[in-house]
């Protein structure tokens, strides 16, 4: 096994680690990596998990800075669904595929344990490839307006929930169109910041929810949600989240 560069720049010797497939495949970031390598959960990574109620996003950050064993892949720079599939390969590895959470019987109101197999996910294709720089181009449908967008790393929406946390008391908070300013890249080709904000701030509605499924439907992604039989017989759907019920064998 050869030596690894943590991302806190000391060489690890022959650390334990497994080769976890992206479902980005790569084409979104610099080193284009369809897959990396990632260590193991061990006894110290249990003082992170501690902070996990009270922490979440810099518990996520600390594992995947600890557990990523590729020096020229940043964390922040990740896409949600990669850090997904490298959170279920530590918590599978850790704890085993098997998930239990709680439901409710639509039909009766009563509680019920359901559990899932999180190394049976498939995932989700994006509909259309990016370019070399991973942005993609398209036509919004009511300004005609042609636009290079580009899909949120983990970085970006913690950058994003910051800013909004920040935001003045007693003012709404822009979430809506200070994510479009980071996700439009340019509008006609011109990639100037301030003219793109201009832009935003007189989007119609149409194109900006045009933009929102657009980028759903091509990020790639595990599919999380599953449907599930109750004891009444109906059918509750379920999307499987990355809060504390995902590591309760831990806790």
């Amino acid at each position: 096994m050869e030596n690894e560069v943590s991302q806190f720049g000391q060489l690890n010797f022959n650390l334990p680690h497994d080769i976890v497939k992206l479902p980005s495949n790569g084409v979104f970031y610099k080193n284009k990596k369809k897959s990396i390598k990632v260590g193991y959960l061990t006894a110290s990574d249990e003082n992170v998990l501690l902070n996990f109620r009270t922490n979440k996003e810099g518990v996520i950050l600390s594992l995947l800075r600890n557990k990523i064993y590729e020096p020229d892949l940043s964390p922040n720079e990740l896409l949600n669904g990669d850090v997904e599939a490298i959170l279920i390969f530590l918590r599978n590895t850790a704890f085993g595929p098997e998930y239990t959470i709680n439901l409710t019987d639509p039909e009766t109101g009563k509680k019920f344990e359901h559990t899932f197999l999180l190394d049976e996910l498939n995932i989700k294709k994006p509909k259309e490839q990016p370019d070399e720089n991973g942005f993609f181009t398209t036509k919004l449908p009511k300004t005609g307006r042609e636009v290079k967008l580009r899909l949120f790393s983990i970085g970006d929406s913690f950058e994003l929930d910051k800013q909004l946390e920040n935001y003045p008391m007693g003012l709404v908070p822009p979430k809506v169109t200070l994510k479009l300013q980071k996700q439009i890249v340019s509008v006609d080709g011109n990639d100037d910041k301030l003219k793109i904000a201009q832009f935003v701030e007189t989007l119609p509605i149409m194109d900006s929810k045009y933009i929102r499924n657009f980028l759903s439907e091509n990020e790639p992604s595990l599919d999380l949600t599953r449907e599930v039989i109750a004891p009444s017989g109906e059918k509750v759907i379920v999307d499987i989240t990355f809060g504390v019920e995902f590591f309760r064998p831990f806790f």
